[in-house]
Formats: C-alpha cells, structure tokens, sequence
C-alpha cells in the first residue's frame, strides 16, 4: 500500500462514518461497520484498480458488509446516543427543535428500503454522481435514478413537505 492510498483512506473515514451511520441508524455499529470496512479493504487492496476511485470502492465494500452484518445480526437492542452530541453555550431551545427535526428525519430514513437508503446517503450526502454510484452499487444509472427519485418522495411525504422537482422550487419570490 503507498502512502498516497493509506492518506485518501483516512481522508475518507468521516464519509465512511456518515454512510455506515446511515445504514445502521447507531453509532456504535456504524463505528464497527467502518472498521470492517477498512480491515476489508487493506487485506484486499490487491484487487484495488488505481484508475478507480477510493470511496466507491470503499462504499461499496461497506454495503456488502452492511448486507453481512444484517444477516449475521442477532437481535440485539441499540443504544441510544441522541444525548452523546451534547453543545456547551448553544441556545437550548434551537438545539432541541434541531434535535428532534434530525430525529424525525432519521426515522423516516430507517423508514425507507435499503436500496433507496443507500443512493440516497451516497447521492445527496456523499455528492456523488449517479454513474459513480452505480458504479459502486454494481447497479444501472437509471436504477440508481428511479431509487433516489422514490426514496425522495418518500421522504418528502414522511416529513410533510413538498418535494423538490425543480430548481426553483421552495425559493420565496
């Protein structure tokens, strides 16, 4: 492994944290999912492709874990770690209303299939692009397309707002 590839991995361990998270709703096994993820990905960076870019090969790693960690998965109760953020000198009362807003925006995400969990995380989080996602997903661009489009709508409809379908839409004129 060069210096270069060690450098981009640990460049990427606060996008591979924020995608692990996403997918497990937890911190602790978000934190495991990445260390999986990293050990995974350093005892088989043989199969690494130069050409390639380092976080859709580690996003896509991740997923396949993800997808082995639920299936090895007992049922187990998580923690809850909502207070874990705690912000001295903030105003307590926008704290909290954020606080429930992320919460309310959590539960619709753990609401949606995991498939649209995923390109949605990697498109609108990661900033990704469709094609790498696909890429990274193993799936088609319009696959990638129509999950970020239901998982949106989705979303928008578990929040009670409207959605975004043009760029111009939500601006006050």
């Amino acid at each position: 492994m060069t210096t270069d590839s060690r450098s981009e991995m640990i460049t990427l361990l606060p996008r591979l944290r924020a995608f692990a998270r996403s997918l497990t709703g937890a911190a602790d096994l978000a934190d495991d999912l990445v260390q999986i993820t990293v050990e995974k990905a350093l005892r088989h960076l043989d199969s690494y492709a130069p050409d390639t870019r380092m976080d859709a090969w580690l996003f896509r790693i991740m997923r396949n874990a993800f997808i082995d960690m639920v299936r090895a998965r007992r049922d187990t109760q998580p923690l809850d770690d909502a207070g874990a953020d705690t912000v001295m000198g903030e105003d307590g009362r926008r704290t909290t209303e954020n606080r429930l807003h992320l919460a309310e925006v959590r539960r619709a995400m753990a609401g949606l299939p995991e498939e649209q969990r995923t390109v949605l995380m990697l498109v609108c989080v990661e900033g990704m692009r469709y094609r790498e996602v696909a890429a990274a997903l193993g799936i088609p661009e319009g696959t990638v397309m129509s999950r970020l489009s239901r998982a949106r709508l989705s979303l928008a409809h578990s929040l009670n707002a409207t959605p975004d379908t043009g760029p111009h839409r939500g601006i006050a004129r």
